[in-house]
């Protein structure tokens, strides 16, 4: 624990979906002061969904800073977020691209990595971690849509992008899945979400062994609570304000502190890891 990282007692900050950085108070660290790149990822190109805001944003800091070019997903709707980290990559002296739309459309899926092959020529990392997520007290609550929804961003998008960017692929090139601790401990009000990342341990852990003999590895990161928009923008007011007190280090994580590991899945130097899951909980153990 640093002096640096916030903790609970937070304001309620209500916010409509999918929710945007500027309006949170305190503001999440992305590592955009912090982070140092060592060339890691030189020259890798990169596909990151979600990586307007959140995990997604710092993860975009990180790669570029490490010396890749990266490509973010988004919705429409968080072009400022997006342009602010646009201008990051390229600050770092790397190439950014942009591709805003839904991806819970499987033709907008084949489009991101279309857009990505024809301006880098190959992929070497595969992020896909842009979620939805929506808190319910009932079942009764949860309306057809919703689920579908949910589903439909956060386990078929993974297919979509997956199945198209693999073709593109070489061997040493990394599949990162973000999953979460809602994977091995469920909240019964994010039933949705916490069954969608289930799904995705298991389609990661079934990837790995089905692209091994590409040498392409599949991995899953799973956070536990971490300070993003989709926080006072998806949970009820009480949650927020005491968000993160539940684990053993008593405060939330800032997106900065998972880039590290999304960093060492994409590199060379995880050339053995392949089909494992990496807890960033706050001391929260997960089986």
């Amino acid at each position: 624990m640093t002096s640096k990282d916030p903790q609970p007692p937070f304001m309620a900050q209500p916010q409509p979906m999918p929710g945007m950085t500027d309006l949170m108070d305190p503001r999440p660290d992305h590592g955009e002061h912090d982070y140092r790149g060592s060339g890691r990822l030189q020259d890798k190109k990169a596909i990151i969904t979600g990586g307007d805001s959140g995990i997604g944003h710092a993860v975009a800091i990180a790669f570029a800073r490490e010396g890749a070019d990266v490509l973010i997903s988004y919705l429409p709707e968080e072009e400022d977020d997006a342009q602010q980290v646009r201008k990051e990559i390229e600050d770092a002296g790397r190439t950014a691209l942009l591709a805003p739309g839904d991806i819970s459309s499987a033709d907008h899926c084949r489009a991101i990595v279309a857009h990505a092959v024809e301006e880098f020529g190959r992929i070497d990392v595969l992020v896909n971690n842009a979620a939805h997520q929506d808190t319910f007290k009932a079942i009764e609550e949860i309306t057809d849509e919703e689920w579908e929804l949910t589903f439909a961003v956060n386990i078929h998008s993974m297919f979509y992008l997956t199945k198209a960017a693999v073709p593109h692929m070489k061997p040493g090139a990394s599949i990162i899945n973000t999953t979460s601790v809602q994977a091995d401990d469920p909240s019964q009000e994010l039933l949705a979400y916490a069954s969608t990342k289930g799904a995705i341990q298991n389609f990661t852990g079934g990837l790995a062994q089905m692209l091994a003999d590409k040498g392409i590895r599949a991995n899953c990161v799973a956070p536990g609570p971490i300070w993003t928009p989709l926080i006072p923008a998806t949970m009820p007011e009480e949650k927020v304000t005491s968000f993160g007190e539940q684990v053993p280090l008593k405060r939330p994580g800032q997106p900065r502190e998972l880039a590290p590991v999304y960093v060492l899945l994409a590199s060379d130097e995880a050339s053995y890891i392949s089909g494992s899951t990496v807890a960033v909980t706050g001391g929260k153990p997960i089986i």
